[in-house]
Protein backbone atom coordinates (compact mmCIF):
# COMPACT_ATOMS: atom_id res chain seq x y z
CA UNK A 1 0.00 0.00 0.00
CA UNK A 2 2.79 2.42 0.94
CA UNK A 3 4.57 1.65 -2.34
CA UNK A 4 1.43 2.42 -4.32
CA UNK A 5 0.89 5.70 -2.49
CA UNK A 6 4.52 6.67 -3.03
CA UNK A 7 4.17 5.99 -6.75
CA UNK A 8 1.12 8.24 -6.88
CA UNK A 9 3.05 10.93 -5.03
CA UNK A 10 5.84 10.77 -7.58
CA UNK A 11 3.30 11.09 -10.38
CA UNK A 12 1.87 14.18 -8.68
CA UNK A 13 5.25 15.91 -8.34
CA UNK A 14 4.46 18.57 -10.93
CA UNK A 15 0.84 18.97 -9.86
CA UNK A 16 -0.99 20.73 -7.05
CA UNK A 17 1.63 23.38 -6.37
CA UNK A 18 0.53 26.34 -4.27
CA UNK A 19 1.46 29.58 -2.54
CA UNK A 20 0.69 31.35 0.69
CA UNK A 21 -1.28 34.28 -0.71
CA UNK A 22 -3.52 35.98 1.81
CA UNK A 23 -3.34 37.19 5.41
CA UNK A 24 -5.94 37.77 8.09
CA UNK A 25 -5.25 40.08 11.04
CA UNK A 26 -7.66 38.85 13.67
CA UNK A 27 -10.97 38.63 11.80
CA UNK A 28 -9.98 41.20 9.17
CA UNK A 29 -9.24 39.83 5.72
CA UNK A 30 -6.24 41.75 4.37
CA UNK A 31 -6.30 39.64 1.16
CA UNK A 32 -2.84 39.94 -0.47
CA UNK A 33 -2.19 43.61 0.28
CA UNK A 34 0.92 42.98 2.38
CA UNK A 35 2.00 39.67 0.83
CA UNK A 36 5.17 39.27 -1.21
CA UNK A 37 3.77 36.96 -3.83
CA UNK A 38 6.21 34.73 -5.73
CA UNK A 39 6.34 34.74 -9.52
CA UNK A 40 4.57 31.37 -9.73
CA UNK A 41 3.32 28.52 -7.55
CA UNK A 42 6.37 26.30 -8.03
CA UNK A 43 8.42 25.21 -5.01
CA UNK A 44 11.95 26.16 -4.05
CA UNK A 45 14.14 23.04 -3.97
CA UNK A 46 17.56 24.43 -3.00
CA UNK A 47 18.20 25.28 0.64
CA UNK A 48 21.34 27.23 -0.37
CA UNK A 49 19.52 29.65 -2.69
CA UNK A 50 18.40 33.08 -1.48
CA UNK A 51 14.98 32.09 -2.83
CA UNK A 52 14.60 30.06 0.38
CA UNK A 53 13.98 33.37 2.18
CA UNK A 54 10.76 34.59 0.58
CA UNK A 55 10.48 32.46 -2.59
CA UNK A 56 11.43 33.34 -6.17
CA UNK A 57 10.37 36.91 -6.82
CA UNK A 58 9.36 37.35 -3.20
CA UNK A 59 11.88 40.13 -2.63
CA UNK A 60 9.72 42.50 -4.68
CA UNK A 61 7.73 44.48 -2.14
CA UNK A 62 4.23 45.67 -2.89
CA UNK A 63 4.81 48.54 -0.44
CA UNK A 64 1.84 47.89 1.81
CA UNK A 65 2.24 46.75 5.41
CA UNK A 66 -0.34 45.07 7.63
CA UNK A 67 -0.54 46.37 11.18
CA UNK A 68 -0.90 43.86 14.02
CA UNK A 69 -0.64 44.22 17.78
CA UNK A 70 1.89 42.09 19.63
CA UNK A 71 0.05 39.22 21.29
CA UNK A 72 -2.70 39.15 18.67
CA UNK A 73 -3.14 36.51 16.00
CA UNK A 74 -2.76 36.48 12.26
CA UNK A 75 -3.86 33.77 9.85
CA UNK A 76 -1.85 32.84 6.78
CA UNK A 77 -3.78 31.39 3.86
CA UNK A 78 -2.54 29.08 1.08
CA UNK A 79 -4.15 28.10 -2.22
CA UNK A 80 -3.07 26.43 -5.43
CA UNK A 81 -3.82 29.30 -7.82
CA UNK A 82 -3.67 33.10 -7.36
CA UNK A 83 -6.93 34.49 -6.04
CA UNK A 84 -8.70 31.11 -6.03
CA UNK A 85 -10.03 30.78 -2.49
CA UNK A 86 -12.43 27.96 -3.28
CA UNK A 87 -12.61 25.87 -0.10
CA UNK A 88 -13.70 22.77 -2.01
CA UNK A 89 -10.15 22.53 -3.38
CA UNK A 90 -7.18 21.39 -1.32
CA UNK A 91 -4.75 24.16 -0.39
CA UNK A 92 -1.86 21.89 -1.35
CA UNK A 93 -2.95 18.63 -2.94
CA UNK A 94 -1.24 15.68 -4.58
CA UNK A 95 -0.06 13.89 -1.41
CA UNK A 96 2.30 16.80 -0.71
CA UNK A 97 2.53 15.95 2.99
CA UNK A 98 4.70 17.93 5.38
CA UNK A 99 5.00 20.46 8.21
CA UNK A 100 3.79 24.05 8.47
CA UNK A 101 6.34 26.50 9.90
CA UNK A 102 6.18 30.27 10.52
CA UNK A 103 9.10 32.64 11.20
CA UNK A 104 9.46 36.36 11.86
CA UNK A 105 12.37 38.73 11.21
CA UNK A 106 12.83 42.20 12.71
CA UNK A 107 13.68 44.66 9.94
CA UNK A 108 14.09 48.39 9.51
CA UNK A 109 11.52 48.64 6.72
CA UNK A 110 9.32 45.67 5.83
CA UNK A 111 8.65 47.13 2.38
CA UNK A 112 12.30 47.02 1.34
CA UNK A 113 14.01 44.38 3.53
CA UNK A 114 15.62 41.57 1.55
CA UNK A 115 15.23 38.81 4.13
CA UNK A 116 18.94 38.58 4.94
CA UNK A 117 18.36 39.43 8.62
CA UNK A 118 17.86 36.81 11.34
CA UNK A 119 14.63 34.83 11.57
CA UNK A 120 13.06 33.38 14.72
CA UNK A 121 10.44 30.65 14.61
CA UNK A 122 7.02 31.41 16.14
CA UNK A 123 5.04 28.34 15.05
CA UNK A 124 5.46 24.79 13.83
CA UNK A 125 3.15 21.86 13.23
CA UNK A 126 4.68 18.60 12.04
CA UNK A 127 3.42 15.02 12.14
CA UNK A 128 1.03 13.39 14.61
CA UNK A 129 1.86 9.68 14.50
CA UNK A 130 -1.26 8.75 16.49
CA UNK A 131 -3.55 10.13 13.79
CA UNK A 132 -1.07 10.02 10.87
CA UNK A 133 -1.85 13.69 10.28
CA UNK A 134 0.55 16.30 8.88
CA UNK A 135 0.54 20.03 9.48
CA UNK A 136 -0.52 20.73 5.93
CA UNK A 137 -3.30 18.13 6.18
CA UNK A 138 -4.88 20.63 8.55
CA UNK A 139 -4.30 23.43 6.04
CA UNK A 140 -6.32 21.44 3.53
CA UNK A 141 -9.09 20.83 6.05
CA UNK A 142 -9.22 24.51 7.00
CA UNK A 143 -9.45 26.12 3.55
CA UNK A 144 -5.72 26.79 3.47
CA UNK A 145 -5.69 28.73 6.75
CA UNK A 146 -3.34 28.50 9.72
CA UNK A 147 -3.72 30.83 12.69
CA UNK A 148 -0.52 31.99 14.39
CA UNK A 149 -0.02 34.16 17.47
CA UNK A 150 2.42 37.07 17.30
CA UNK A 151 4.64 36.92 20.43
CA UNK A 152 3.40 39.41 23.01
CA UNK A 153 6.84 40.51 24.19
CA UNK A 154 8.60 41.39 20.94
CA UNK A 155 9.58 44.98 20.25
CA UNK A 156 7.33 47.18 18.18
CA UNK A 157 8.39 47.90 14.61
CA UNK A 158 8.54 46.36 11.16
CA UNK A 159 8.84 42.62 10.60
CA UNK A 160 8.73 40.12 7.80
CA UNK A 161 6.59 37.08 8.54
CA UNK A 162 7.58 33.95 6.62
CA UNK A 163 4.97 31.19 6.22
CA UNK A 164 6.24 27.86 4.92
CA UNK A 165 5.19 24.31 4.24
CA UNK A 166 7.63 21.61 3.13
CA UNK A 167 6.26 18.91 0.83
CA UNK A 168 8.03 15.63 1.56
CA UNK A 169 6.45 13.25 -0.95
CA UNK A 170 9.74 12.89 -2.87
CA UNK A 171 12.11 13.81 -0.04
CA UNK A 172 13.76 10.40 0.16
CA UNK A 173 15.97 11.45 -2.75
CA UNK A 174 18.62 14.17 -2.65
CA UNK A 175 17.09 17.66 -3.04
CA UNK A 176 13.65 16.07 -3.28
CA UNK A 177 11.97 18.20 -0.60
CA UNK A 178 9.80 21.03 -1.92
CA UNK A 179 9.66 24.32 -0.02
CA UNK A 180 6.62 26.55 -0.42
CA UNK A 181 6.88 29.90 1.34
CA UNK A 182 5.75 33.51 1.14
CA UNK A 183 6.65 36.55 3.20
CA UNK A 184 4.25 39.14 4.57
CA UNK A 185 5.13 42.73 5.48
CA UNK A 186 4.02 43.62 9.00
CA UNK A 187 4.19 46.52 11.40
CA UNK A 188 3.89 45.28 14.98
CA UNK A 189 2.48 47.67 17.57
CA UNK A 190 2.65 47.53 21.37
CA UNK A 191 4.74 44.66 22.66
CA UNK A 192 7.81 44.76 24.84
CA UNK A 193 11.53 44.86 24.24
CA UNK A 194 12.37 41.28 23.24
CA UNK A 195 14.56 40.80 20.19
CA UNK A 196 14.74 36.99 19.82
CA UNK A 197 17.87 35.37 18.45
CA UNK A 198 17.39 33.75 15.10
CA UNK A 199 18.82 31.95 12.10
CA UNK A 200 19.70 33.04 8.60
CA UNK A 201 18.26 31.89 5.28
CA UNK A 202 20.10 30.34 3.59
CA UNK A 203 21.94 28.60 6.39
CA UNK A 204 19.13 27.48 8.70
CA UNK A 205 18.50 24.31 6.71
CA UNK A 206 20.79 21.65 5.30
CA UNK A 207 19.77 19.35 2.46
CA UNK A 208 20.71 16.41 4.69
CA UNK A 209 18.67 17.48 7.74
CA UNK A 210 16.48 14.58 8.95
CA UNK A 211 13.37 16.71 8.45
CA UNK A 212 14.36 17.53 4.86
CA UNK A 213 15.86 14.32 3.48
CA UNK A 214 13.39 11.76 4.78
CA UNK A 215 11.40 8.80 3.48
CA UNK A 216 7.87 9.34 4.77
CA UNK A 217 6.65 6.27 2.86
CA UNK A 218 9.01 3.73 4.44
CA UNK A 219 7.64 1.09 6.80
CA UNK A 220 10.02 2.33 9.50
CA UNK A 221 8.69 5.91 9.45
CA UNK A 222 7.00 6.71 12.77
CA UNK A 223 8.12 10.22 13.76
CA UNK A 224 9.26 13.40 12.10
CA UNK A 225 11.80 16.02 13.21
CA UNK A 226 10.84 19.52 12.06
CA UNK A 227 13.87 21.40 10.66
CA UNK A 228 15.12 24.73 11.95
CA UNK A 229 15.40 26.15 15.47
CA UNK A 230 13.01 25.69 18.38
CA UNK A 231 9.89 27.84 18.52
CA UNK A 232 10.47 31.10 20.40
CA UNK A 233 8.62 30.74 23.70
CA UNK A 234 8.56 34.40 24.75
Amino acid sequence: MRTAVAALALAATAASHATFQELWVGSKDEVSTCARLPTNNNPVTSVTSTDIRCNAGGTKAAGAKCSVAAGDSVTVEMHQQPGDRDCSKEALGGNHFGPVIVYMSKVEDAASADGSSSWFKIFELGYDSSTKTWGNDLLNKNCGKQEVKIPADIAAGDYLLRAETIALHTASQANGAQFYMSCYQLTVTGGGSANPAGVKFPGAYSASDPGIKVDIWGNGFTEYKIPGPAVYSG
